[in-house]
């Protein structure tokens, strides 16, 4: 059999063969359990301090169609993935779509692609969470000790990240417990995030002076265009949704809604916490780490500054749960089509759940975050992000030419003009990556290629499946 079949071979969509998805996961997610799972890993660190650094360099008051645009633009992948998610409902999210779309080959290399996305958003978000939680302890006078507060890095004298490495073993035990266990506790710091984010507008509505969105587009509309291509890569993490398609009792009807509802949750809050900001404060006094706390501070309104802090911990807390989650179910689909070793989609009896690859990504964080200075390389999670995105709008255009009779309950409108557009904006958005980025990038994808031609090749369960039939 040669190189080129084994590439192509593409993995059937159950609903085409009349099948049904069986799965040793528990199907135990409704819709508002996955909405509150997109909102939580998609509201962070982009509505707490994205927002005031952008207005500040780039888009002035004029972020707000920054928001707008980027929301739109967002809307269109996520229609992609909305259907993509009603017809093939299986774990693995744009891995299991390109299987099902484009072949192994290129399947593999977006589920390498999602793993460096995943790993190193998550590392990120320790790493935040570990400095938020320091700033707070520092308000009372506590400091850790030097060595621990940080990556490795001997100028600085530090050595070692704890706090990061506890939140992200934390949050592994919490995911391990299973998908219910773990949104429950995901639901509740979800709402004390959406609580506070209204009460701050709610708040400061009343103190908006007008004058502040004047001029409206100070860096005109090119400032406005690269505050969009910022602000788009702040509603990443809705595709964590799709990966739990195998825990959801009705994927078909609940995947797109949850999808689409998410992201419009998301926009609103964006839109509206831009809007009363860049309205509070002069657009040029932005640019902090915590523009929210700062425009509080500004009005005279510090007794809300301890619900900021509290919903900003909250915030990346349910982030960094909601992509291990997706991580480890990405595993368990690459593990169970035998691309990488079947240990990996092994499932607790129990809790019905995938322990051990949720452990691998945790441990696996953990380490990032508590000993790699990441740097330049955050931008990974960024490039590997749109590349998913990519792959997903242009597969929606392969299956409606190669099975245009499948059944579909929810389809993208205007094919292909829509998931062009949403091609096209995401390669724009790779045109402003840094160098050391996209470096990084071909290292990686280099390096899993060599892990598919020395174990993925020869272990796939698609090929070994089809070795009798050929045989």
């Amino acid at each position: 059999m040669s190189l080129k079949h084994n590439l192509l071979r593409k993995k059937p969509i159950p609903s085409l063969t009349g099948g049904e998805v069986r799965s040793a996961l528990k199907k135990q997610l409704g819709v508002m359990d996955l909405i509150v799972l997109g909102v939580g890993s998609i509201v962070g660190t982009g509505i707490f301090v994205l927002t005031g650094v952008t207005a500040a360099t780039h888009a002035g008051p004029g972020l707000i169609l920054s928001f707008l645009l980027a929301g739109l633009v967002c809307a269109f992948c996520a229609l992609c993935y909305a259907e993509f998610a009603s017809t093939v409902p299986v774990a693995g999210s744009a891995y299991t779509y390109s299987y099902s779309a484009f072949g192994e080959g290129l399947a593999w290399l977006m589920g390498w692609d999602l793993l460096l996305e995943y790993g190193f958003a998550s590392a990120l978000v320790s790493s935040s969470w570990s400095g938020y939680v320091q700033s707070i302890l520092s308000g009372f006078n506590i400091h850790l000790p030097v060595a621990i507060t940080s990556a490795f890095n001997p100028a600085k004298g530090t050595y070692v990240d704890v706090p990061a490495i506890v939140i992200a073993l934390l949050i592994t035990w919490i995911v391990s417990r299973g998908a219910k266990e773990s949104t429950r506790l995901n639901t509740i710091m979800v709402y004390l995030k959406i609580a506070v984010i209204v009460l701050f507008i709610g708040v400061g509505v009343f103190y908006v002076k007008p004058d502040n969105w004047t001029p409206f587009l100070p860096f005109g509309i090119e400032g406005v265009m690269t505050g969009a291509a910022i602000a788009f890569l702040a509603y990443i993490g809705f595709d964590v949704i799709a990966t739990a398609a195998e825990e959801v009792k009705q994927p078909q009807k609940s995947l797109p809604v949850a999808i689409l509802g998410s992201l419009l949750i998301v926009a609103i809050l964006y839109i509206a916490v831009t809007a009363v900001l860049t309205g509070l404060v002069p657009y040029h006094l932005l640019n902090v780490k915590d523009p929210v706390a700062f425009a509080l501070l500004y009005i005279e309104q510090d007794w809300m500054s301890y619900f900021i802090s509290l919903g900003a911990l909250a915030g990346l807390t349910t982030v960094l749960m909601g992509v291990l989650f997706g991580q480890s179910r990405l595993l368990y689909a690459l593990g169970r089509d035998g691309l990488l070793p079947k240990r990996m989609s092994s499932v607790n009896p129990k809790t019905k759940s995938p322990v051990f690859s949720t452990w691998v990504s945790g441990i696996c964080i953990a380490a990032l975050s508590g000993f790699v200075p990441l740097g330049n390389l955050a931008d990974l999670a960024s490039i590997g992000t749109l590349f998913a995105f990519i792959t997903v709008s242009l597969g929606i255009i392969v299956l409606r030419k190669t099975h245009p009779n499948l059944k579909r309950t929810f389809r993208v409108p205007l094919v292909p003009w829509l998931p062009l557009i949403a091609t096209l904006s995401c390669l724009y958005l790779l045109t402003t990556l840094q160098r050391i980025t996209w470096i990084g990038f071909i290292v990686w994808i280099g390096l899993g290629i060599i892990i598919y031609a020395v174990y993925g090749y020869r272990h796939s369960s698609l090929r070994q499946d089809a070795a009798p039939d050929e045989s």
